[in-house]
């Protein structure tokens, strides 16, 4: 693949970004501090026309995972004893670089298949809604209606007990961030949601 030609640019950050990016960039290949801001784009902006950066890397990635198990493999066969210690120390240390290896693997795989699916998104508002529809929300116990609430269990239950249906249906509708009211539904023991 052809070299892709840069250009700088000046832009400025708030100060805490710019320390953390500061921090974790390292002289390493793929570490720089212009790396991470440009997977960062390319995170946020999709696949860019002419810019193949999460094939060329997803694909040093495959070489490297390749090599590292050649070299597990080639010390497991020049180990005459295999409870060496140091062999097992060496093996335990590619196995763990395989690992994060195959993690950082399946992250860019994870983004190529993002941007795959941001115009579904960006079409219904919604990545796990591709109708475009509206989600309904279901009835809910308890528990998750009152971390919809974002009150504690014992006051939803003092509220449900102490007002009546339309009190309470009227007290949850101020408390739910889509201003839902609820009701409870005393034969499945659940409350439901009512516009």
């Amino acid at each position: 693949m052809a070299t892709v030609k840069r250009e700088s640019m000046n832009f400025k950050l708030p100060q805490p970004l710019a320390s953390a990016l500061r921090k974790a960039a390292s002289p390493q290949p793929g570490k720089t501090a212009t790396d991470i801001v440009i997977r960062g784009l390319l995170h946020e902006l999709g696949e860019i026309p002419g810019l193949e950066v999460t094939v060329t890397t997803e694909a040093r990635l495959l070489k490297l995972e390749s090599e590292l198990q050649q070299l597990a493999d080639s010390i497991k066969g020049q180990a005459s004893n295999p409870t060496d210690s140091r062999t097992e120390e060496k093996l335990e240390a590619l196995n763990n670089r395989v690992a994060r290896l195959e993690g950082a693997l399946s992250a860019i795989q994870g983004n190529v298949s993002a941007s795959n699916n941001r115009k579904a998104y960006k079409s219904s508002g919604n990545p796990y809604n591709q109708s475009g529809k509206p989600a309904q929300i279901g009835a809910l116990d308890a528990l998750k209606l009152a971390l919809r609430l974002d009150v504690k269990i014992p006051t939803l239950q003092e509220k449900h007990e102490s007002l009546t249906p339309e009190e309470f249906a009227e007290w949850s509708k101020s408390r739910d961030r889509s201003k839902y009211s609820w009701r409870f539904n005393a034969k499945d023991k659940l409350f439901h949601p009512a516009k």
